[in-house]
């Protein structure tokens, strides 16, 4: 038992529910796991929030943990966010990538550390520092702050410093870079063929920058390096020569390593939860992270132990991550500061920040082209927008494009909306349709992989009437609707950019982004 607890402080778990659960209980109790991983399932009101965070936190005092444990999230904001109705809408990458401004990312994640220490979460699995230059990632996208290297560099940094001086510990993902990616590693394997020479000129420049200025974690890539890693098909996470060589090493990180969950099909698929665990620690992480599935958990502290006993990992292996994990715990979380923090604070979605935020919304969301023929305060309006059908496994499933229509109804007396499918609508006739209205506004969700949104906006377009098109995740929409009276990209559909971009369609604001990407 004691060597399973000495283990269990390699383990981040997750678990069902917006109170603590039996299993996780007995993850604290019986093994005590270093960290626990908060996803939209455990999210209710913020105080609910803060009765989880204390409730597990009383739960590991009684356990005898001598530091508090790390509770984290993937609060990255924008398209990946975890907190709900109550919390700030605050931007995500892109969109802050698109105001060209560090101060609008130091902003956001000072105000991001600071909701989130307030609820009791002392860790942020952000920010995403890879570099979108892959138009068909399926997984990073508009989760990057863009294409250059150098701005993802700075702003990652900034986003970082933010939510450090808020006092929440940060994270560097996906190393050594998930960007030039076209398969999502939720799913398989990604493969990336770039040799030594472009990964440090490209991929790794944002990590070595944000690392000098004082990174605390980095999370591992579920990718395949040849360059890196000579024995065929090992991710990132499971290689010695890359965690340990590469960033330890060579690049002289000596923060915390984590994984990225270990349940996802480019580890479970191939090697195993369990077993990719144990080959993790081997590699050099300091913390495996094991979000769903309870007897994966504990089958992986099981594994982890008897490694030790064997003698394939060594106890001072372990030993040396614990010290790094504790030392963090030390920097960003005290039993004292927990024992205060009983009520919500007041600024946790305040109307403050809401006004705050949305500053930097009119400054990122991008008008690529316009301002064309705006809409009158007599026009007859539809809006149409797409269900959520989601591109990412990693986004929550909770928010939704219906929000636009809410808040163009503010602004505007005569709107009629209309939800399609992702894929378009069928037996509608548009021409007909369109001839009931001044003036119709379009909002597109990843239009670049669904062929029937373009048609349907062609079809709209022919009809003579004024169309606007609104892309409301991918900015590469834009290239396909030159013709349109105007085309807004928000790269992501939270209801602050939606109040924006009515705002700006009614004339009431203006917006002033610029495009991270290339559109071609």
């Amino acid at each position: 038992m004691k060597l399973q607890k000495k283990v269990g402080r390699l383990m981040i778990a997750g678990f069902k529910g917006i109170t603590m659960s039996e299993e996780i209980k007995h993850l604290i109790h019986s093994y005590h796991i270093g960290g626990i991983i908060l996803f939209g399932r455990n999210i209710g009101t913020p105080a609910e929030i803060l009765a989880l965070t204390n409730s597990l936190q009383t739960e590991a005092r009684k356990a005898g943990y001598k530091t508090p444990l790390l509770i984290c999230i993937d609060q990255e904001n924008g398209v990946v966010r975890r907190l709900g109705e109550g919390t700030t809408i605050i931007p995500g990458a892109m969109l802050l990538g698109a105001t060209n401004d560090p101060m609008n990312a130091k902003k956001a994640g000072f105000m991001t550390g600071k909701e989130l220490k307030a609820l009791g979460i002392n860790w942020n699995l952000s920010p995403v520092v890879d570099i979108n230059n892959n138009p068909e990632n399926p997984v990073i996208g508009v989760r990057s702050f863009g294409e250059d290297t150098s701005n993802v560099a700075e702003m990652a940094k900034s986003l970082m410093q933010g939510m450090q001086e808020a006092g929440v510990m940060t994270t560097l993902k996906h190393f050594p870079g998930h960007g030039d990616t076209s398969v999502d590693s939720h799913l398989d394997l990604p493969v990336i063929h770039h040799d030594l020479e472009r990964l440090h000129a490209v991929e790794l420049v944002p990590f070595k920058e944000c690392m000098a200025a004082g990174a605390d974690a980095i999370m591992s890539a579920h990718v395949y390096f040849p360059a890196l890693e000579k024995k065929e098909n090992v991710p990132a996470t499971l290689s010695h020569s890359v965690m340990t060589g590469l960033l330890r090493e060579q690049l002289g990180f000596d923060g915390v390593i984590t994984t990225d969950c270990m349940e996802m099909d480019a580890i479970a698929k191939r090697i195993g939860t369990v077993e990719g665990c144990v080959q993790a620690v081997e590699a050099g992480v300091d913390f495996v992270m094991v979000s769903h599935l309870h007897d994966l958990q504990e089958q992986a502290v099981f594994r982890l132990a008897e490694a030790v006993e064997s003698g394939r990992i060594s106890e001072r292996r372990i030993e040396e991550s614990i010290e790094r994990i504790e030392k963090l715990a030390r920097k960003y979380t005290s039993w004292e500061e927990i024992d205060s923090n009983n009520t919500v604070a007041e600024f946790v979605g305040s109307e403050k920040h809401h006004k705050e935020m949305n500053e930097i919304y009119e400054q990122g969301i991008t008008e690529v082209k316009g301002p064309g023929i705006m809409i009158a305060a007599e026009d007859r309006v539809l809006l149409i927008h797409p269900k959520n059908e989601y591109a990412m496994m990693v986004e929550d499933k909770r928010y939704a494009t219906l929000t636009m229509a809410e808040q163009l109804k503010k602004v505007h007396g005569n709107v009629v909306s209309m939800e399609i499918s992702g894929e378009g609508p069928a037996d509608i006739d548009m021409t007909e349709l369109a001839g009931k209205y001044d003036h119709i506004i379009v909002l597109t969700l990843n239009a670049d992989k669904h062929e029937n949104q373009r048609q349907l906006v062609g079809e709209l377009l022919a009809s003579g009437k004024p169309v606007d098109v609104v892309a409301v995740r991918s900015p590469y929409d834009a290239a396909y609707f030159s013709n349109a009276n105007r085309v807004i990209c928000t790269y992501e559909f939270t209801e602050s950019a939606f109040e924006v971009v009515a705002q700006y369609l009614a004339g009431k604001t203006s917006i002033n982004g610029r495009l991270p990407v290339t559109i071609k």
